[in-house]
């Protein structure tokens, strides 16, 4: 079951995940009604949002936990693939508009977050000393056998953000979770392109000195 609760005049929405649904349907079945939740939660029904966070969960956890437990292979990908995968195997797109897509990624983004940060936690990522955890924002996170320290490193220094700046924090999971474009990040926060960019610039500045105060470092952006 997943919980939806909303956050008023903000607009943001908090998903609580305590057990995978959605058995039971053909695909096809399965594919057309998630489609249709997906247009009435963007049509305004924000009940809708708990019953379609029942499919989408279990798929992008089942999804990681693949990647994940795949050591022998030694296999990553990034967490915005499985976000694609996800949406191109539960949604029937030709029947949805951009809109609602950007809608669908924002939640799976705060999905992927958690997913990724539980599994951190599970493999012993959270070790204090040693090197220094490398984040790069710039990039998107990535699903990995290998434990990943910089995943456990932004999302506690995105908390902590997110205290003081929501909106800005917001901004940052769903690029770096949920590889949202500005213009999608536009649809499902409903703000300017101009207030995406001046989001993201302040995010990047107070995440990079968050990082370096408590003793890790943000990468420098790939050429």
């Amino acid at each position: 079951m997943v919980q939806a609760e909303g956050h008023g005049k903000s607009g943001h929405v908090l998903l609580y995940f305590l057990c995978p649904c959605g058995a039971g349907l053909s695909i096809d079945a399965r594919s057309e009604e998630i489609t249709n939740l997906l247009k009435d939660w963007g049509g305004g029904d924000e009940a809708a949002l708990g019953r379609l966070a029942e499919y989408v969960y279990p798929e992008l956890r089942r999804m990681a936990r693949r990647y994940i437990r795949n050591e022998a292979q030694g296999n990553s990908i990034q967490a915005t693939a499985i976000v694609h995968e996800v949406y191109l195997r539960l949604i029937e797109v030709t029947k949805v508009e951009w809109q609602a897509r950007a809608q669908f990624f924002a939640m799976a983004a705060q999905m992927m977050r958690r997913i990724l940060v539980d599994a951190a936690r599970a493999r012993g990522s959270q070790k204090r000393g040693g090197a220094a955890a490398q984040v790069n924002i710039d990039e998107t996170a990535i699903v990995s056998p290998a434990a990943d320290p910089s995943i456990l490193a932004l999302d506690e220094a995105l908390t902590a953000f997110s205290q003081v700046a929501p909106r800005q924090a917001k901004v940052v999971e769903l690029r770096y979770f949920g590889g949202l474009t500005e213009e999608e990040i536009v649809a499902a926060l409903k703000i300017s392109p101009r207030t995406v960019r001046r989001d993201w610039d302040l995010a990047k500045a107070w995440l990079g000195r968050e990082l370096r105060n408590t003793g890790r470092e943000p990468a420098e952006p790939r050429s």
